[in-house]
């Protein structure tokens, strides 16, 4: 009966391993015994972080979520920002779906996609433009539903991502500008920011990996640049974020 137990543990950690790095990679790491295997210890380390990156993003924004649902306010946040954010992220996620790119190179879009849709939900809800937030709502489901169709042109998808440079560099400087004009950085979160900082500086790495697409190393090498900046701007206007919030209160 151990034996038997052993040999199914055995039987389904190979299928998932085989599933999330490689058949090939098993068999030369555990039946071969060759653990040090450079090329499947790169491929091992580039899964890993993808599908790391995948499981962070799952809850990467709700702090940002929670602390606009907790103050019952979007101060500090640009809608036009979180738009154009997540232009490029859609574009992103719909690009690398069409073009089969392993789910761990690019699955964390589609769950960055909806919390990004759901800030800028709320970002115009707390404004007070509740109607438009949830026509917007409607709107982008609709849109997306049709990017990840096979009737979308490919063409479009390749438009798109190419755009998601200049869209990921406009969206994150246009929150940049928005917390300098404000000298503050209203309710970012501190957390939020850190992990989207983190999550990019991954997938430099798994993208030149996984994808060797120059479009979606550039665009991930930018929104590092563009993260770095709006996290460097948190810690600046720290003192006086908390001075406002002691006032307020």
């Amino acid at each position: 009966a151990t034996v038997n137990k052993v040999n199914k543990m055995t039987a389904i950690f190979r299928q998932l391993f085989s599933m999330a790095v490689s058949e090939h990679c098993y068999d030369t790491m555990f039946q071969s015994g060759n653990l040090f295997d450079i090329a499947c210890l790169k491929l091992l380390i580039t899964k890993g972080l993808g599908y790391g990156i995948i499981l962070g993003s799952i809850v990467v924004k709700l702090p940002q979520i929670i602390k606009i649902f907790a103050s019952r306010s979007s101060r500090g946040l640009s809608f036009a920002a979180n738009l154009l954010e997540l232009v490029a992220i859609s574009a992103t996620a719909s690009y690398g779906w069409r073009q089969g790119f392993p789910f761990s190179a690019y699955g964390e879009g589609l769950f960055m996609a909806f919390q990004t849709s759901l800030i800028a939900f709320l970002t115009l809800f707390y404004s007070g433009q509740a109607v438009r937030g949830w026509g917007f709502l409607t709107l982008y489901a609709l849109i997306m539903a049709y990017l990840m169709s096979p009737r979308a042109p490919f063409s479009w998808l390749q438009l798109l991502q190419t755009g998601s440079v200049p869209l990921t560099a406009s969206g994150k400087l246009w929150q940049a500008w928005y917390n300098y004009r404000n000298s503050s950085t209203g309710q970012l979160s501190l957390i939020t920011c850190l992990l989207l900082f983190l999550g990019s500086v991954a997938r430099i790495f798994t993208s030149v990996q996984e994808t060797g697409d120059q479009l979606v190393v550039v665009m991930y090498t930018v929104s590092t640049a563009c993260n770095g900046i709006i996290l460097a701007q948190i810690f600046y206007y720290w003192n006086a974020d908390r001075a406002a919030r002691s006032k307020a209160e």
